[in-house]
């Protein structure tokens, strides 16, 4: 899976949190314990921050919500292959 395949945005920041709350967890919760600054995590995942930096702690947060394979087609930025 590619880094820059999930689209940032305030969706994408209400599906995370939706998927810490059903692991019995929270977004706050997870940056405490994994010393990210939690309007870091904020701020990738509705692309305010979309460096590389950004986008590698985008991609951590949706493995870490569980939603890596849950995203609706919408929710996603596939390229065309040619």
């Amino acid at each position: 899976m590619k880094l820059n395949e999930h689209k940032a945005g305030p969706e994408l920041y209400v599906l995370v949190r939706q998927g810490f709350v059903g692991q019995n967890s929270s977004l706050n919760r997870w940056c405490k314990e994994n010393g990210i600054n939690r309007r870091n995590a904020e701020a990738a995942l509705k692309g305010m921050w979309n460096g590389p930096k950004g986008r590698l702690l985008r991609h951590r947060l949706i493995n870490a919500a569980g939603l890596d394979s849950k995203l609706p087609e919408s929710q996603t930025n596939r390229q065309n292959v040619a």
